[in-house]
Formats: C-alpha cells, structure tokens, sequence
C-alpha cells in the first residue's frame, strides 16, 4: 500500500453502532453477511478472509488466523477490549451514525463515541420517527403536520436524514411531493393495518419532509439484504426526483450505489446537489475494492465522492472498510502518479478529499 495512503484520516459519513455484548459463533458469523441466515459458511467470503487479514494482528494473532483462533482470541479479549482496538486502528476522526436499525442491539451513541475515542453525530432515519409518529396515536388528519414537528425535534441536533425508501418499496415512484389529501388518506390506512411504513405515499411524504429540513439526505442505494428487490433499488431511477429537489437547497447524498456506482457517479457530475459513496461495496468486495473505485472514479467530481463503511454491529467491519478504501486510494491514485496522469501532491489532496475533506464541507463538522 502507498505510505500516504495508509496515514489517510477518514470521516466515516455513514455507519451504524456495534454490539456491545460478547457473541457466540453463530452470531459472529450472522454479522458478516447481508443474508438474515447465513447459507453458506460466512468465513469462506471476500470479507470473512479481510477480516482474518486485517483484523487479526490488532487481537495479537497473525495475519490469516483460522477462524476458531480468531474468536477464541476476541473472547478472551472481552467484546469491549476487542471493540476499542478495533476502531482505534481504522484512523477515524468522526463517526456519522444511523442508529435506526435496531438500536437496543447496539451501543447508544455516548458509548459508541467512548468507544472509538471519537467523537459521534447522529443520522436520523427517516422511517423510523415516521413510525414513531403514528404509534403516538396521531389521527390521520393530524399525521403531515405531526410528523414535520417530530422530526424538526429528533434532527436539532443532527447532521443528516436518511430514507430506505429502496427497501420499503423502490425507487420507481413519482418524484414530487404527494398532495395533502394524498397524505390523510393514506395515513387513514395505514393507522387501519398497522405494520412498517411501506405505502409509497407515505414514504415519498417522508422524504420531502427531509428535503424540508435542509440537512444532507442521504438514500440507501444499491445492494443490501434481500428486503429489497436490486433492480428497484437503481439510483438512476432517482434521476426526476435530483430535478425535482435542484432548486431545494438540500444536499442528495447517494450510500453504497455498488452495483450501480458509475451510475451514481454520472449523477454526482451532472446535478449539483448530489453526492455519492460507494460505502458497503469496499467492505465485501475484498481486493476488488480498487477496480469500485476506479469506475467510480471515471466520471466522479473528486469534490462530490465520500468515505463510510456503512459498518453495523461488529467493529471488525469498521476496520475491514478503512484498510479496503486505504488500500484501493493507494492503489488507484497512486496509479495515477506511476503514469503520469497526476502529480503526487495531486493525488494525496483528492485522497484526502474524499477520505474525510468533501463529508467535513458537506456536513459542516
């Protein structure tokens, strides 16, 4: 790896809290895929061989240790020995967090920031203070209006939204905003059946709540576990929502894109209220993570790419991440050096640009 790039600081602009108790076997293992059960042994993978790579040598034990020594040694450790090593060794400087996803599994925010020794800002999912709402007992006429107080309180002190408009239904629905009566109905319905937020009403309602508040809002795109249908999950098929909130103010910001990462990067280039990262895709693509990044690359403003691991519930996956994006940064711009399509002080400034720079601008850390 170029020496530059191992020193990279990151801002990880998207991730998710860690467990916090000691995990067995199989629990482990469940981790390390995006399948609700594993159907397959989760070692034998891109990412169960980086993680025996990289995270071996921090819990003492060498590099490629066979699984069994691994989790013996974590156990021995403690998960809250094993956590702080872990995160201490990925060189993060802050950590966006989206603790929506079952929060009571994972350490709050305060324990996650004393955990890494860093300092933690929150991202507020969407569906969930949209959920939140109606378990209160809001009546349908009052919902709009109820959810826009709600989440006026739940991001005063955030620095982001989030939708998963992708896994609740897909991006093929209308860009603009649902009428008011569009909305009550809805809500009307919803209150009868009960169940997640999955009417696409609703959730195009939540969304231009977010665009409302003014704060980066970030879209979960591309692959993840199989509550979502891929194909639907395309963030070009965001293309007339991007013109629909251009003259917002609001930022775009595209997670993970990986398999439509060039996809995202035209969009990143051609609106300028987008940004993109390639996030989960450079923990389980392994060494292929270089080859992401170079077609992403090829049409991204260097100015509108950024760094997150998208990491949830182990630390190993944090650390996992960081030394994929290092790595491929090194890899890639550092090619760029070797044949003269930049200078070096070029490429360590557009790496540090997208380890951590273009999130700090973004987010105004």
């Amino acid at each position: 790896m170029t020496t530059w790039a191992e020193e990279l600081r990151l801002v990880d602009h998207h991730c998710h809290s860690v467990v916090g108790d000691e995990l067995d076997e199989a629990a482990f293992g469940a981790l390390l895929t995006e399948a609700p059960v594993p159907a397959h042994d989760p070692w034998d993978s891109m990412l169960g061989l980086a993680v025996r790579r990289e995270c071996a040598p921090v819990l003492d034990l060498p590099r490629h240790a066979p699984p069994a020594d691994y989790l013996a040694r974590r156990r021995e450790l403690g998960a809250a020995e094993a956590t702080r090593r872990l995160l201490a060794a990925t060189g993060t400087d802050a950590l966006l967090v989206d603790h929506g996803l079952r929060a009571s599994d994972l350490l709050g925010l305060d324990a996650l920031s004393a955990a890494a020794d860093t300092p933690v800002a929150e991202v507020v999912r969407l569906e969930a203070v949209a959920e939140d709402v109606v378990r209160s007992g809001v009546g349908p006429a009052d919902y709009a209006d109820a959810l826009v107080e709600e989440l006026a309180r739940r991001t005063a002190d955030a620095v982001a939204c989030k939708s998963i408009l992708a896994y609740r239904h897909g991006f093929d629905v209308p860009p603009h905003r649902p009428a008011p009566a569009e909305v009550t109905g809805a809500a009307a319905e919803w209150a009868r059946t009960g169940g997640r937020l999955a009417d696409p009403v609703l959730l195009r309602h939540a969304l231009w709540c977010g665009v409302d508040r003014g704060l980066p809002l970030q879209l979960h795109t591309g692959f993840g576990d199989p509550d979502e249908d891929l194909h639907r999950a395309n963030p070009v098929l965001l293309t007339a929502f991007c013109r629909a909130t251009a003259g917002a103010g609001t930022p775009i910001v595209l997670l993970h894109c990986y398999p439509y990462h060039r996809e995202a990067a035209w969009l990143a280039q051609v609106f300028p209220h987008v940004w993109f990262d390639l996030g989960l895709a450079s923990t389980y693509v392994g060494h292929r993570a270089a080859e992401v990044l170079a077609e992403a690359l090829e049409l991204a403003p260097f100015g509108k790419l950024l760094y997150s691991s998208d990491a949830f519930g182990l630390a190993e996956l944090y650390l996992v991440a960081a030394r994929a994006f290092q790595r491929a940064v090194g890899r890639v711009l550092g090619g760029w050096v070797v044949e003269d399509e930049a200078t070096e002080p070029d490429a360590r400034r557009v790496a540090a640009m997208i380890a951590g720079g273009n999130a700090r601008a973004l987010y105004e850390l």
